[in-house]
């Protein structure tokens, strides 16, 4: 490392603020944080509130998972587990000394089911709050009733775009505090026609950015990992044929998907400095929109489109679909180009299309998922009427609500489990017939990602792989099948 731990920390653009932010804290119950993606406010904000003596009475508690917490717990030169820990939904490493603490958004929602106080922390930071998940959306109303109920628990809500008044108006026009970026400008091109095929428009972008532009990696912004593997395929095939046709030597392409099933192994070669000199060319889904950054990106194609969890209320099932992004995403995409050096961001989408087709931020997840919720509760974007009545419907033919709309004996022990209603009553149901260890594996393997790994260049390998776990009755039992099989086989790495 070039720069010690302590010169990296100096170096982050919050550094510069830190006793303006903390006055801010001290004068104020609750504060909104604007900054961008990298600016410090995830790793070092826990930090200065340990430093200024909020852990003595408490812990300082932070909705952004174990990654951050390696790095922190780096910095304080603390074993992970002791003084920082973290929390996920199948892992938790705390200690009992632990100061800083670390979770998912689910692991809090959880806690305060067991203490409504939360007494046990101090100082809540509700981290990049602009991604408004399900679970965020529904803490803001349950800390807005703990702010009021306790005078010494404070609570700060960082995002990184600039629609952090809707925060401080949810919360009482709460101040907002803005940390200074660091970041470059980005020249912005648009397509002038619309694109019928951005799959390989993006592939051609990437193409002429390699031959023609300066050194600088390239992200390209897609929905889907099949999209991703075929623009893959496509740019190898390309950056071969230009390695056969031209006469002189080709800069090397590293081909790089990226997106949330990918093996962890795979998933670090992003991150990795090529050593021969080689162009990165990251192909990913918004994954790397705000929740990664790679440093070293001076070219973005954004295709304009994401994927998006939707609830179809009259199958009662949610659907992954292809949507436009908001003008929001397309800016945050967009300055991924500017994080290293002045960057060029490729729209593969006309000017008119951003400003009159696409909404000026994105619609929050609780406005388009199954809510299992209460109509009086306290949103900051209520859902659809239609939305909360099917779910307690649903809730209601599970055996989890009364006719009067209370939780039943058997809906007490549904909202014990950090799972969806149907998981949480098969595993109540399991135990009654018998039959817990078996329904505890499927719905085990029903909550983790996708157990089978399909490479587009060995699909008919995979496929032949995986007809050997099948079970004719069920997909479920084939699951079930598939974990009895790892099991025999002693829990080695990859079953064949």
């Amino acid at each position: 490392m070039s720069k010690t731990m302590a010169e990296q920390r100096q170096y982050l653009p919050i550094f510069s603020v830190r006793d303006e932010l903390l006055q801010l804290v001290r004068e104020n119950q609750m504060i909104v944080v604007v900054g961008e993606t990298g600016s410090g406010k995830t790793t070092q904000l826990t930090q200065y509130l340990h430093e200024d003596g909020y852990t003595l009475g408490g812990i300082v508690g932070c909705t952004q998972p174990r990654r951050v917490a390696k790095r922190v717990s780096e910095e304080m030169e603390t074993e992970l587990g002791d003084k920082v820990g973290y929390a996920i939904r199948f892992e938790d490493v705390n200690g009992p000394n632990i100061v800083i603490k670390y979770m998912t958004d689910g692991v809090l929602l959880r806690e305060t089911l067991k203490d409504s106080d939360l007494d046990k922390y101090r100082v809540v930071v509700m981290d990049e709050a602009h991604e408004r998940s399900l679970n965020t959306d529904v803490l803001f109303g349950i800390l807005k009733k703990v702010v009021a109920r306790r005078r010494d628990f404070k609570l700060i809500v960082t995002s990184a775009t600039l629609n952090a008044q809707k925060f401080s108006n949810f919360f009482g026009s709460a101040p907002i505090f803005n940390i200074p970026g660091r970041t470059f400008p980005v020249n912005i091109i648009y397509s002038k026609t619309p694109c019928e095929d951005y799959v390989e428009a993006a592939v051609k972008q990437a193409m002429a950015i390699h031959v023609a532009s300066p050194p600088g990696d390239i992200l390209i912004f897609m929905t889907r990992q099949d999209e991703i593997e075929a623009a893959c395929f496509s740019l190898k095939e390309r950056m071969e044929q230009l390695v056969a046709s031209s006469s002189r030597e080709v800069t090397n392409l590293l081909i790089l998907p990226l997106y949330s099933h990918l093996l962890a192994d795979l998933q670090a070669k992003i991150f990795q400095k090529p050593e021969d000199g080689s162009r990165k060319c990251i192909v990913t889904t918004n994954i790397a929109e705000t929740s990664l950054t790679v440093d070293g990106i001076y070219y973005v194609i954004d295709t304009g489109y994401g994927k998006m969890k939707v609830l179809n209320p009259r199958m009662g099932m949610d659907a992954l679909q292809v949507f436009p992004i908001s003008r929001a995403s397309s800016d945050q995409r967009a300055g991924r180009a500017g994080r290293t050096g002045p960057g060029t961001c490729y729209r593969l989408y006309t000017h008119s299309a951003y400003l009159n087709e696409m909404l000026p931020s994105p619609v929050p997840e609780i406005q388009r998922t199954n809510l299992d919720n209460l109509l009086d509760f306290d949103f900051m974007d209520p859902p659809p009427q239609e939305n909360i009545l099917n779910s307690m419907h649903q809730l209601w033919v599970l055996g989890a609500l009364s006719n009067v709309g209370g939780l039943t004996d058997l809906g007490w022990k549904m909202v014990e489990f950090p799972l969806d209603p149907p998981l949480a009553k098969m595993l109540l149901m399991g135990e009654r017939l018998d039959c817990i260890n078996e329904v505890l594996t499927v719905v085990s393997m029903i909550s983790v990602p996708l157990v089978f790994f399909r490479p587009k260049e060995k699909a008919k390998e995979s496929d032949a792989a995986r007809e050997k776990f099948s079970v004719p009755e069920s997909d479920h039992l084939m699951l079930l099948n598939v974990y009895l099989q790892w099991k025999e086989h002693d829990y080695r790495g990859l079953v064949q």
